[in-house]
């Protein structure tokens, strides 16, 4: 298989999830901007998403999906020898919401850091966890996707504030002599940065605040077809670095973008959508934590069950893209 690096292996032992307790939904939403409820749903798939309070926070919100990980992997949190955390909305410029989440959970010593790759954040959090362990650098790890992407959204471009909500998934992975996480591909393009961005940052903000563009801008008509492109090919790319073919996947759990994203991927896939883990039309598109909570969704209810096939795929502003193929 792809990635094996001998006889140590990555495994997912447990997920967790956290979702803020404010829901807005599409009518909330009508008396924001111009948009209606029949608008939203028929072009996203989304109903509702969950908004975080004031006083909450994305340190508040990975906390609190890590400490379900750990407790469902069966684990102490003193276990936890790495922890990366994938996030495009840090609570500060520095440190890393990673080494503030390794304080509140009482771990101490071990490597802390943030991952940004925006959408396809848990993706890549989960590569380079996944590397840690298989070069036997860790063995325990805590990965989470932690957002609160309500706090970069311009609540009057429709275009854009229909599709986001805030909310955390994580995973705990431990070192396995059974293959877990076979494989994972990575794969970035800076060239289209403007196709959907925030231009503004720590090195030019003032500019930003002067004209009012701190917020998400997306050129919605081009992301969707690069999204549809892109994840379709690399969902082969996965399939035949691991020797593996379509019928050999039980479940595809992808980032939650749009409705229309992810039907067009299971279609390229071949697989019905019954076989699709979705929580986009709860949850809406919450960035880096939309794939954890996937997938968290899909093993809690028991649909996602030990020893199936999942794909997990995500692609986000950079572009960047990536997917995983795992053994639950």
């Amino acid at each position: 298989m792809s990635g094996d690096t001998g006889s140590v292996y990555s495994r997912i032992a447990g997920t967790g999830g956290y979702l803020p307790e404010r829901i807005m939904t599409n009518a909330e939403l009508e008396s924001m901007v111009e948009t209606s409820d029949e608008w939203i749903t028929s072009r996203t798939g989304i109903t509702q998403r969950h908004i975080a309070a004031e006083d909450e926070f994305t340190l508040d919100l990975a906390e609190k999906a890590s400490r379900v990980a750990i407790a469902n992997a069966g684990i102490d949190a003193s276990d936890i020898d790495l922890i990366v955390v994938a996030t495009t909305t840090p609570d500060r410029v520095f440190p890393s919401t990673a080494c503030l989440l390794q304080s509140k959970l009482d771990v101490h010593g071990c490597p802390a850091f943030d991952v940004q790759a925006v959408c396809t954040g848990f993706v890549y959090a989960l590569g380079v966890a996944d590397k840690f362990v298989k070069t036997g650098a860790a063995k325990c790890a805590l990965v989470v996707g932690a957002e609160t992407f309500s706090r970069i959204i311009d609540w009057t471009d429709r275009n854009t504030c229909v599709l986001f909500g805030d909310g955390a998934g994580a995973v705990v992975i431990t070192a396995s002599e059974e293959p877990g996480i076979y494989s994972t591909h990575l794969h970035a393009d800076g060239d289209y940065a403007e196709l959907l961005h925030v231009p503004s940052g720590v090195s030019n903000n003032l500019a930003a605040v002067k004209d009012g563009r701190a917020y998400v801008e997306m050129a919605g008509s081009e992301v969707f077809k690069m999204a549809v492109k892109t994840l379709g090919r690399i969902a082969d790319e996965t399939l035949e670095a691991n020797g593996m073919v379509r019928d050999d996947v039980d479940w595809l759990v992808p980032h939650q973008a749009n409705l229309r994203i992810i039907a067009a991927t299971a279609k390229k896939l071949r697989l019905p959508m019954e076989k699709v883990i979705l929580t986009v039309a709860e949850q809406g598109n919450t960035s880096a934590a939309s794939i954890p909570l996937a997938l968290h969704a899909g093993v809690s209810d028991g649909r996602i069950k030990r020893g199936e096939t999942l794909i997990i795929e995500g692609f986000g502003g950079g572009f960047t893209w990536g997917s995983a193929l795992i053994e639950y």
